[in-house]
């Protein structure tokens, strides 16, 4: 991930609402929720809520996809992991870390624990 990306992610979830979505959609799953349901979920009013979904797909941390006459938005775990991946590039006093990967959001990958 190169520097103005994680600027860019940063700064769409350094609002309070908006890192409030993205984290109930992390809960979700890969599935994600419906637009609706987000906005009823955080109390969010649908035209505020919009304008904040827009700013996360921008930053490329939400996918959205029309389901009928609704849209559900997700998290990009590929995205996220990036980021993390990112931030604790160096971490550990020069020794590699392992952020989390998308792996463990995966509905089909059972976990050994």
């Amino acid at each position: 991930m190169e520097t103005k990306d994680a600027v860019k992610a940063l700064v769409a979830i350094g609002h309070e609402s908006r890192l409030a979505v993205y984290r109930l959609l992390i809960q979700k799953g890969p599935a994600g929720l419906a637009a609706g349901e987000l906005a009823k979920l955080t109390g969010i009013p649908p035209s505020s809520l919009s304008f904040h979904l827009k700013e996360l797909v921008h930053a490329d941390l939400l996918a959205s996809r029309q389901e009928g006459r609704f849209v559900f938005y997700a998290v990009k775990y590929d995205s996220m992991t990036q980021l993390l991946a990112y931030l604790t590039e160096n971490c550990c006093g020069g020794n590699p870390c392992t952020p989390m990967t998308s792996m463990q959001c995966s509905p089909n990958v059972e976990s050994d624990s």
